[in-house]
């Protein structure tokens, strides 16, 4: 019998996969217990215009993710911070400062685990701060650090 999956399905599939089981195991397994659906002719067609949906949406998010990635990666972030002799600075810049500080000189807004630090930022200058807005989306937000 083939059946199209609503969940994923340990070992038989992933959602939204069509699959062939065993007809027992479609009637008393995938079936009452609502992981997947018969694969006739008005499910079939239901699954290809969710899946053009799901298309849709995912380009939209990657328009966006392109859009907001060029107006980061056009602008500069900066960074005051308290500092002692000999320009040793006291602490350091951590992703949630520098998204803070984004939105604050920007007003674009972007969610501090998208900023991709290695560590944070403990000298005086400037820094090209990865960031990941998509995961075909990777720009570069320039980040000065000054004294306070």
């Amino acid at each position: 019998m083939k059946i199209i999956l609503l969940e994923d399905v340990k070992s038989l599939g992933k959602k939204g996969e069509m699959v062939n089981v065993n007809d027992g195991y479609a009637r008393n397994y995938i079936l009452p217990k609502k992981l997947g659906v018969e694969a006739n002719s008005k499910n079939m067609n239901d699954l290809k215009l969710q899946k053009a949906h799901e298309a849709k949406v995912a380009q939209e998010q990657l328009e966006a993710a392109r859009e907001l990635g060029a107006k980061i990666a056009a602008s500069q972030v900066t960074i005051a911070i308290k500092t002692g002799e000999g320009g040793k600075i006291f602490g350091s810049v951590a992703s949630k400062e520098i998204a803070q500080a984004l939105q604050e000189q920007t007003g674009l807004e972007v969610d501090k685990k998208k900023l991709q630090l290695s560590g944070p930022l403990k000298t005086l200058g400037t820094h090209m701060v990865p960031v990941k807005l998509h995961p075909k989306v990777t720009v570069e937000l320039k980040v000065t650090v000054t004294e306070a």
